[in-house]
Parts: structure tokens; C-alpha cells; sequence
């Protein structure tokens, strides 16, 4: 099993030196879910066009320009496109957040980011009219780097 990457020999918390490392272009793909009750969702999908889901793309992508700023061990980074996409389905909202840069590090914790905050900014619209909404399965889908 490897080793934290955020923590020194002794344990202690580092952020993680990349200066050595070459930029790459780098992606990330990350999904999260919003359960809630098949109702919510058929309101979801009957609301005008600018409504509670753009709403939840545009915090999505905001968070994930804002992510060295929330996990302190983040590196900032360039982002050059990040892609929030909701679909509702029956009993759900699938979240699917795409992020890229150009960097020495990879974009993984800003796709996170963007599914989670896309999530919770739906679940803070609509918890009036479902107390038993549940966000979860947020997770890494894919990364992948290359040519610069």
C-alpha cells in the first residue's frame, strides 16, 4: 500500500512538492447523486428553463475554480474548462463534473468538488419540498494525463 501523499516521514501534514514535475494535460471526471423522492425529481424536470438545475451547475463549476481555497493541501490550478452536467432521472439527479488543466498536478479534487457543491446547492433548492433527500456516491470516474 503506498503512503499518504499529504504526509511527511514523521506523519506531520505537507503539501506535496510538484516543482520537478513537467505540466501535463490533465483530466478528471467525477459523478456524485442526489436520491430523493420520484415527486421531487418529476418537479425538478417540469421547472422553466434557469432554474434550481442551472443554478446547481454554475455553484458546481464556481467551487471547483474555489477548491485550493476549501482543501488546504490543494494546490491552485489553472483550470482551463470545467463542465457541470444534472440529469434528472426517476428517483435522482446524476451530477457529472468534468475538469481541466494544464498543470503539475492532476484536477481530480476540483471534479469532486464541483459534483459535491453542484449537489448540496440542489439539495439546499429543494429540501423544502423533500426532507429526505440524500446526497452521496460522490467519486473519481476517471483521471488521465498527457501531452502538454
Amino acid at each position: 500500500m503506498n503512503s499518504f501523499s499529504h504526509l511527511d516521514p514523521t506523519g506531520a501534514v505537507r503539501m506535496v512538492d510538484v516543482g520537478a514535475k513537467p505540466p501535463l494535460r490533465r483530466r478528471a471526471l467525477a459523478s456524485a447523486e442526489l436520491r430523493m423522492a420520484p415527486e421531487t425529481a418529476r418537479s425538478l424536470r417540469a421547472l422553466p428553463k434557469g432554474d434550481a438545475l442551472v443554478a446547481a451547475q454554475l455553484a458546481g463549476i464556481m467551487a471547483a475554480k474555489r477548491t485550493s481555497e476549501l482543501i488546504p493541501l490543494c494546490h491552485p490550478l489553472p483550470l482551463s474548462v470545467v463542465d457541470v452536467r444534472l440529469q434528472v432521472r426517476e428517483d435522482r439527479v446524476v451530477i457529472l463534473a468534468r475538469a481541466e488543466t494544464t498543470a503539475q498536478t492532476g484536477v481530480e479534487m476540483e471534479a469532486l468538488v464541483a459534483a459535491a457543491v453542484a449537489g448540496l446547492t440542489l439539495y439546499d433548492m429543494a429540501k423544502a419540498v423533500d426532507k429526505e433527500m440524500v446526497l452521496g456516491d460522490v467519486r473519481l470516474v476517471e483521471k488521465s494525463k498527457g501531452e502538454a
